[in-house]
């Protein structure tokens, strides 16, 4: 934090980002991606209305200062000091209220021997809001409901799924075949606190096997419109090259984002030596000689995958709440 920042909290969602002198709130939240309501950002609307619990602010519509205790506009406040701001819209990671939706399927494509790209459009975007790195379940009449992460950023007017989908895996032909003859599916969003509601302090260290890369998407997707300038690290594990179905934009991030690295770990570049408990994709991640200490991360897959790469970063030196997956969620241990 520079000399003429100042650290703004957002209540009671825990939020805190930093504000230089001569930026509005809005635009500093927006710049530490912090999901602020807003719509004329003059001042106008109100929508993104906050109370003041703590510090000096100014409004610099009229250049009067704001105390304790009053309202302001983000749009139209600058910091004076560190703020405390109550504002209930901004919810803390995974705290989004799930609901259902009849989202329009724009489309339906095969990106490689088995996964799909589907985009869905969903009804009054603006005001639905989720994090990056949460997933969806698609509602099939009479059927149990079947769970995807979302690959779009919150940003992204339409949500992007990948889907793997063999005939032999029955659930997920069926959600294809009905999202490729149908205009519209329910979907049921947002899911997930394995999530990022503002752009991290520290270093990340992003883990996918498979179609875990979509979380991954959402995730980068979002950081690359923020401010944020540490080092990320993506290990994307997978049995054959013919199943990392979009090597090439994570290529592309890694050229076009300097603080990005891809790392791809491949079962066939070892003789198919890919152990039903990902050693490989875990050996690689310990090899990476980051500091365990002061890093964040985000793994998306099986849950043994998981718990394995968990376990050996915890006995690396990695706290236990810096490690963030939906496994640790929806299949606990005992």
């Amino acid at each position: 934090m520079g000399n003429e920042d100042w650290r703004v909290m957002l209540l009671p969602s825990g939020i805190a980002f930093n504000a230089a002198r001569d930026s509005d709130l809005l635009s500093a939240a927006a710049s530490a991606g912090v999901d602020v309501p807003a719509a004329c950002r003059n001042g106008v609307c109100e929508i993104c209305e906050a109370r003041l619990i703590a510090g000096l602010a100014l409004n610099t519509r009229n250049q009067q200062t704001i105390e304790v205790g009053e309202r302001l506009m983000m749009c139209r406040t600058t910091a004076l000091t560190d703020l405390d701001l109550e504002i209930s819209a901004v919810m803390a990671a995974g705290n989004n209220q799930p609901g259902k939706y009849q989202a329009k399927v724009v489309d339906v494509r095969s990106i490689s021997h088995d996964v799909y790209r589907v985009e869905l459009q969903l009804p009054r975007r603006r005001e639905l809001s989720f994090h990056a790195g949460q997933y969806l379940s698609v509602n099939l009449p009479g059927a149990e409901p079947c769970y995807f992460s979302i690959a779009s950023s919150p940003s992204a007017q339409n949500i992007e799924l990948h889907i793997q989908a063999t005939p032999e895996w029955v659930s997920a032909q069926k959600v294809i075949d009905a999202l490729t003859s149908g205009g519209e599916v329910t979907v049921e969003l947002p899911h997930g606190k394995a999530c990022l509601a503002s752009a991290p302090a520290k270093p990340l260290l992003l883990v996918a096997a498979g179609t875990g890369f979509a979380q991954m998407k959402s995730l980068v997707d979002y950081l690359r419109e923020t401010s944020y300038n540490q080092p990320v690290k993506l290990y994307w594990g997978v049995r054959r090259h013919e199943d990392m179905y979009l090597r090439s934009l994570a290529q592309q991030w890694q050229e076009e984002w300097p603080p990005f690295t891809f790392l791809p770990v491949v079962g066939d570049d070892e003789d198919n030596d890919w152990s039903g408990h990902h050693d490989q994709l875990v050996r690689a991640v310990l090899a990476s000689g980051m500091d365990w200490g002061k890093v964040e991360v985000h793994a998306s897959g099986s849950p043994t995958m998981v718990y394995t790469l968990m376990d050996a970063l915890v006995e690396a030196g990695l706290p236990e709440a810096a490690f963030f997956s939906d496994v640790l969620e929806y299949a606990p241990r005992g």
